[in-house]
């Protein structure tokens, strides 16, 4: 039983993972989103150089921060905009459809995350056909873990991000994300259900039936877009030395 219940909780994640994907603005091109950001403080120049190698080598660590915090902004604007999470239907996970609120909700977050990625010096996630690969994913799911506060999820990425700054490259840390991806992705799964809502686990979603939806979202995405702020900048000293060696 208690396997079934894992494997349950993997395909929720999955499920939502894979719904928000398909919004229209989920899909962040690394190079259009660098070369509009970086505009603001690069020369034409810089902004090539950000783009062939990492925005690590023309950008400060202010400069980072002021462009992190914008898009902090612009998607918690968006996603309290939509009213996300107002009104979920009990049960929704077993029926096996994801509402389109929850869908909102996880796709900014998702956005958010690929964006504070590019801006902190990570190659893309996408391949040559601008898809996203199992490495890929098991990626955006740790990340999604540390902004929920999941401590494996940070333990998972610190090691990632010793890889990467080794190697310069995602690939290489992919037996390194099979390891914690399944797991994090069962707390995230568990955590979503109504026995998770039971358990008073605010930080993953807002109380059905919260009487202002977009005042609940704010104090729910705030928090996670700035744990997710909060991993990158502790991880910025290890990174930039690697990507610069």
């Amino acid at each position: 039983m208690a396997e079934e219940n894992q494997e349950k909780s993997v395909t929720l994640w999955n499920k939502v993972l894979q719904t928000s994907l398909k919004l229209p603005f989920v899909n962040v091109n690394r190079d259009e989103f660098l070369t509009k950001e970086l505009s603001k403080f690069c020369t034409p120049m810089e902004v090539m150089t950000a783009l062939d190698d990492t925005p690590l080598k023309v950008l400060s660590k202010k400069e980072i921060d002021k462009l992190a915090n914008q898009c902090i902004s612009y998607h918690l604007t968006m996603v309290c905009g939509t009213s996300a999470l107002m009104g979920l239907p009990g049960g929704w996970w077993m029926a096996g459809t994801i509402p389109t609120d929850l869908a909102q909700f996880y796709g900014h977050i998702l956005s958010l995350l690929q964006k504070l990625l590019y801006l902190y010096g990570w190659p893309p996630l996408t391949d040559a056909k601008n898809q996203l690969d199992e490495g890929s994913l098991n990626i955006m799911t740790l990340f999604v873990g540390v902004a929920m506060g999941n401590k494996l999820a940070v333990e998972a990425l610190t090691k990632v991000v010793g890889q990467v700054s080794k190697n310069a490259g995602i690939k290489i840390s992919e037996t390194i994300m099979a390891q914690y991806a399944i797991k994090i992705a069962q707390w995230i799964g568990i955590n979503m259900t109504k026995e998770g809502f039971a358990k008073g686990v605010g930080k993953v979603l807002p109380l059905v039936g919260a009487p202002i939806s977009a005042t609940i979202t704010y104090y729910t995405f705030r928090p996670m877009a700035r744990r997710l702020k909060k991993h990158l900048d502790e991880l910025y000293d290890m990174r930039h030395e690697g990507f610069n060696a």
